[in-house]
């Protein structure tokens, strides 16, 4: 099989896997990331989210060898160290997680939309399209805000 090169959150990485395998079972499989979810496979519960050079993807739909020479991103990623993403800290102060399934692909998605759109109206908040099957929309709503609120997004 051939070897995938990549930079998994900062940190180089090599990966011996068929070239279309989707970038979420390696993630998962072949490098221990558990962040991103295994949802629905296809791109539409967007559990898995995660961010290829600093863009919002599904990785359940990405294969690994669309992805040599790149920068994936994922939920793991994100924090500094000890100090959580300013997302994060959202996250927290809203108390959004409940079953916490879905809580990484929406933070991903929340932290690509705020660097694109550093102040989001409900309605751009409302083009989000990740599945929160126990229906935090409120929370992450609020969340969005208060990061927003805090200052721009890196």
């Amino acid at each position: 099989m051939p070897v995938y090169n990549f930079v998994l959150n900062g940190q180089p990485v090599s990966v011996d896997a068929p070239g279309d395998m989707p970038l979420l079972w390696v993630l998962r499989d072949k490098l221990g990331v558990t962040g991103p979810k295994y949802g629905c496979g296809v791109g539409v519960c967007r559990a898995c989210t995660s961010h290829l050079d600093g863009a919002e993807v599904q990785p359940c739909t990405v294969a690994v060898q669309d992805c040599a020479g790149r920068q994936v991103t994922t939920i793991e990623g994100l924090a500094t160290g000890e100090q959580l993403h300013p997302v994060q800290q959202a996250w927290i102060d809203c108390d959004v997680a409940q079953c916490g399934f879905c809580q990484p692909g929406q933070i991903m998605t929340a932290v690509a939309l705020l660097r694109k759109n550093p102040q989001p109206s409900d309605a751009d908040i409302d083009q989000i399209q990740n599945v929160c099957r126990c229906g935090t929309y409120a929370r992450i709503r609020a969340a969005i805000k208060l990061a927003a609120a805090r200052g721009p997004i890196s």
